[in-house]
C-alpha cells in the first residue's frame, strides 16, 4: 500500500509510520506514476483538496469530524485518527483491502455479463430455416448457454447447455464451451469432448446438454442428449407436440459416457426446439404440468419469462419455414 505523503506538519506522523512499516511512501505529484487499483492513506485534508480517484484510507486530527465526514461523502473507503489507530493495524487494513477488492468485483459484474452476451453467436442466413433464439440470466452471468454456427455449405451444427450452479464459474465454464467446439464435428464428438475435459480437469460442475446437427437441404438432423432436461421439443404442423425423451448422464460424472444419438426428417413448417430447466421457472406445478404449459406457449409462440427469473433461461429453436 501507498502512504502519501502529507503537506502539512502533523506531529504524530513518524508514529504512524513505524506502525505501518510496509507501507511505501510516495508524494502527491507522483501518485499518477503508480497502480490506480492499490489503496493508499493519506492525510483527510490532502485528499479533499485533490480529490484524486485512487481508493483511499484517510486520517484527520481529533478535532476534524466535519472533514472525516466530506471525505466519506468523496469516496474515502475508512477513516482513521492520527494518533488513535485501530489496535491492529496491519489486520485493519487487510481487510478493508479484502473488502474494497469484493467491492470492486462486484462492480465489473455489469462489464462482465455485456463480454458474455457479446460471445452469443450472431445471427446466421440460412436457406430455408430461421434460428429462434431465447437468452435471460438470472442474475449478471448466466451458466446457460448455446451456440450454433455452419460446419459446411449445407449444415449447421448446435446445442443448448447448461452448467450446475450459478455464478463466475458456471458463467466461465460457458464461454471456455464457446472457445472449444469448433473442432466437433458431429453431436457425439462435442459431447465426448467437452465429457473428457471435464473429467480430467476434475472440475466440480456438471453440465447437461442438446447438441444436433441439420442438414438444411435435406431437412435430415441428428442430435444427442447429455442428461438435459426439459427435453428437446418437436412441433410440426397440424400435429400434437412430440417430447423427444431421452435417458442419458450430464457430462463431468463420468468417463465412460454413453452418447445416444437420434435422427429424423424436419418437415415443412415445424421447429425443432431445446430449452433450460430455467423456462419451466414461470409456470406452476410439478414438472409435467410445467413442462406441459411450456410446450402450449411456444407452440402458440406467447412464451414471456418475468422481468426477474429465479433461474437463468435459454432457448433455441430451429425453425424450417419452407
Amino acid at each position: 500500500m501507498y502512504f502519501i505523503q502529507p503537506t502539512r506538519d502533523i506531529v504524530h506522523l513518524d508514529q504512524v509510520l513505524e506502525t505501518l512499516p510496509s507501507v511505501q511512501m510516495i508524494n502527491i505529484e507522483d501518485l499518477h506514476l503508480y497502480d490506480p487499483t492499490i489503496i493508499a492513506i493519506a492525510d483527510v485534508q490532502d485528499y479533499i483538496k485533490y480529490q484524486w480517484s485512487v481508493p483511499t484510507i484517510v486520517l484527520a486530527l481529533e478535532d476534524e469530524g466535519s472533514a472525516l465526514a466530506q471525505a466519506w461523502e468523496l469516496g474515502a473507503l475508512a477513516g482513521w485518527i492520527w494518533n488513535r489507530l485501530p489496535s491492529n493495524p496491519q489486520q485493519a487494513l487487510i481487510k478493508i483491502d479484502a473488502q474494497y477488492k469484493r467491492n470492486q468485483d462486484s462492480r465489473d459484474l455489469p462489464s462482465a455479463a455485456n463480454l458474455q452476451k457479446r460471445l452469443l453467436p450472431n445471427p446466421i442466413d440460412l436457406l430455408n430455416y430461421k434460428v429462434e433464439t431465447f437468452f435471460q440470466p438470472s442474475a449478471y452471468l448466466s451458466g446457460d448457454w448455446y451456440d450454433y454456427w455452419k460446419i459446411s455449405d449445407k449444415e449447421i451444427m448446435f446445442y443448448l447447455a447448461d452448467v450446475s450452479g450459478h455464478g463466475v464459474t458456471s458463467s466461465l465454464l460457458t464461454s471456455w464451451m464457446a472457445a472449444f467446439h469448433g473442432r466437433s464435428k458431429t453431436p457425439r464428438e462435442l459431447i465426448k469432448k467437452l465429457n473428457g475435459m471435464l473429467v480430467q480437469e476434475n472440475i466440480e460442475k456438471h453440465i447437461t446438454m442438446i447438441a444436433g446437427i441439420l442438414n438444411i437441404e435435406t431437412h435430415h438432423m441428428r442430435w444427442s442428449s447429455a442428461g438435459h432436461y426439459p427435453p428437446a421439443i418437436l412441433l410440426e404442423e397440424n400435429k400434437a407436440p412430440q417430447i423427444l425423451t431421452t435417458s442419458s448422464f450430464p457430462l463431468g460424472l463420468t468417463e465412460d459416457l454413453e452418447v445416444e444419438e437420434f435422427e429424423f426428417q424436419l418437415s415443412y413448417n415445424s421447429r425443432f426446439i431445446i430449452c433450460s430447466d430455467g423456462a419451466l421457472e414461470p409456470f406452476s406445478g410439478g414438472l409435467n404440468e410445467q413442462l406441459g404449459q411450456l410446450v402450449h406457449h411456444l407452440q402458440n409462440q406467447s412464451f414471456q419469462a418475468p422481468d426477474h427469473v429465479a433461474d437463468d433461461i435459454a432457448i433455441l429453436s430451429l425453425h424450417r419455414f419452407n
